[in-house]
């Protein structure tokens, strides 16, 4: 009777150790359940930082190409309106500089001229005298410009040389140095030494095949610098001192000057 009275006790203290055994092992599991579930975040993370590193890879799109392919006519467009906007900037101040001189020239009179804007002026000059500077630079541009353009067309040297003899009297009878020495001298004597050094350079480079041929004909090397500096200073000397009224009468002091350096001191009648 003993036995049976202890053995049953015996079993339920071993059912009562038992069980907590198992509550922890449930606890175990949940708590690893738990940091499973916690513990893929980390790889999530190195699984996002590749993705950024390989994001610079990524070859640009096509379509841009022909975007800016598409732009360059427009640009070269906008040059030609930014171009044709100076010129006339430039024409309506030679004709304020006519009509009012240097001195008072009003920059909003010249943007009323050009059918400007002042934002439109100062998009391209900052100043009065800004202005002024990039307009002389435009004349004597388009003053060597256009004589090299004209002698393209004339190789033989005594053609070539008439040629700039005739260029240099239309410049003094149809343009506006004469008229700008008298409503603004400062402005135009400026405007002359300035350019004069500059036009001695490019008159030696322009009458090359001229002097060439000379050189052959007389057996000698001329000064090409001494004359193209006295061919300027003659020119610059008609806008003061007029030799005569008749047409061609530059032309022909100029070549008995040319003639007089060439032949020592002999001239010869010129056509």
């Amino acid at each position: 009777m003993a036995k049976q009275t202890t053995s049953p006790k015996a079993g339920t203290s071993k059912i009562a150790v038992k069980q907590p055994a198992k509550k922890r092992a449930v606890a175990e599991k949940s708590s690893k359940s738990a940091a499973q579930s916690v513990a893929p975040a980390p790889t999530a993370r190195k699984s996002r930082a590749p993705a950024l590193q390989a994001a610079p890879a990524v070859p640009p799109a096509p379509a841009a190409a022909p975007a800016a392919a598409a732009a360059a006519p427009r640009r070269r467009r906008s040059n030609r309106r930014s171009e044709q906007t100076i010129d006339n900037i430039f024409a309506a101040t030679e004709k304020v500089v006519l009509e009012s001189g240097a001195d008072r020239i009003s920059i909003l009179e010249v943007c009323e001229t050009a059918g400007v804007s002042r934002g439109t002026f100062y998009r391209y000059f900052a100043s009065q005298d800004e202005l002024l500077e990039a307009f002389s630079r435009h004349k004597r541009e388009n003053f060597h410009k256009s004589l090299a353009e004209l002698l393209v067309r004339y190789q033989d040297p005594d053609e070539r040389f008439d040629v700039v003899l005739n260029y240099l009297q239309d410049y003094l009878d149809a343009g506006n140095s004469r008229r700008m020495l008298l409503v603004a001298p400062e402005f135009a004597l400026r405007f002359f030494k300035r350019i004069f050094h500059d036009a001695v350079v490019r008159f030696q480079d322009l009458l090359s095949p001229v002097f060439d041929a000379w050189d052959e004909r007389l057996g000698v090397k001329l000064d090409r610098e001494l004359l193209c500096d006295l061919l300027i200073r003659f020119v610059m000397s008609e806008h003061l001192v007029s030799s005569e009224s008749e047409r061609g009468a530059m032309q022909r002091r100029i070549g008995r000057l040319i003639d007089s350096i060439r032949f020592g001191g002999v001239t010869r009648a010129r056509r």
